[in-house]
């Protein structure tokens, strides 16, 4: 991977961040609603204090002009204040944003880790019985909806068997091992809803790429050098096939966060989520808007991060 190829890849980051900032700002400073709309229905405040309030924070300025100063705010590190929870935004979100990272990324993993050799071994196996039930499920998988099945997960886990909990505690009393296997059960179904709602879409990626790659030349010439099959298929078919596979993964990290905002409201998982729901309904308009840029700034990451594994898998990426 070459040095320049990685500096193009950040300075496209910086222009991109601006315009989603901008973007965001300003659909949410022309949505209706009132941030201090129950401040100023309120007969105990007075008006010239509702005026202040409102003057301290630019509510009346233009769109320009709050966008601005929210940027150069940000800059330094002051992302806003809620007006609801009376605290800084960036405290209120790096509070919530682990408990997201964690569920999301073992979901990512459960998801590559279940379609990568499943769509692969369906790939080999063409209209086998192994190819048909896998590519049954993942048509499943991927019809039902993630609020569908969380709350059938809760049915058969959490009141019929009584194995798992199905509300997210951040509160256990607990130490030591017993603390980290809490933690562990009530985050199985929470990943489990979104992993295999993604790796259910990616097992049929996978196989598709995989069947494009096994029939090309290069990989027939090397069988016929007598290299086994096994090796054929992991070192010449699957690392080309994995470079489709890679823009999927980061093209559909959008509906991995989309996803997750649904399954923390089921399972009450206490990760940003929950508070961006929360804060719409409050019409918190500074958490908000902070949510949902950290919500771009996961999903641009993302996908920088795969320009980066499509220049390991392809080293001729990294030159164009």
């Amino acid at each position: 991977m070459s040095r320049e190829y990685v500096i193009r890849r950040l300075l496209i980051v910086v222009p991109s961040m601006l315009g989603i900032s901008l973007l965001l700002f300003t659909v949410l400073a022309l949505a209706p609603g009132d941030p201090f709309g129950e401040l100023a229905s309120n007969p105990a405040v007075p008006p010239e204090v509702r005026a202040a309030l409102r003057a301290k924070f630019g509510l009346d300025d233009p769109v320009w002009s709050r966008y601005l100063h929210w940027l150069a705010a940000m800059v330094q590190g002051d992302w806003g204040f809620s007006f609801v929870s009376r605290m800084n935004v960036d405290t209120l979100i790096l509070q919530r944003l682990p408990t997201t990272l964690i569920v999301i990324g073992s979901a990512q993993l459960l998801a590559i880790v279940v379609a990568i050799p499943v769509g692969v071994l369906a790939a080999t196996r063409p209209y086998s019985v192994f190819d048909q039930i896998a590519s049954t499920f993942a048509f499943i998988g991927f019809s039902l909806p993630t609020f569908f099945t969380g709350l059938l997960l809760i049915l058969v886990f959490s009141i019929q068997l009584d194995w798992l909990p199905f509300v997210y505690r951040a509160d256990i009393n607990a130490t030591g091992w017993q603390f980290y296997w809490e933690h562990i059960k009530q985050s199985i179904m929470p990943v489990t809803v979104l992993g295999l709602f993604q790796g259910a879409s990616l097992v049929r990626y996978v196989r598709s790429a995989v069947l494009d790659v096994i029939r090309l030349d290069y990989v027939t010439t090397a069988r016929s050098k007598g290299i086994g099959e096994r090796k054929v298929i992991v070192k010449h078919v699957v690392r080309t096939a994995l470079i489709p596979v890679v823009t999927l993964v980061a093209l559909q990290m959008p509906i991995v966060f989309g996803g997750a905002i649904v399954t923390e409201q089921i399972f009450r998982v206490p990760g940003i989520g929950s508070l961006l729901i929360s804060s719409i309904l409050a019409n918190d308009t500074p958490v908000v808007m902070g949510v949902t840029f950290v919500f771009a700034c996961l999903v641009v990451l993302f996908n920088l991060m795969a320009d980066f594994v499509y220049a390991w898998l392809d080293p001729r990426i990294a030159f164009r």
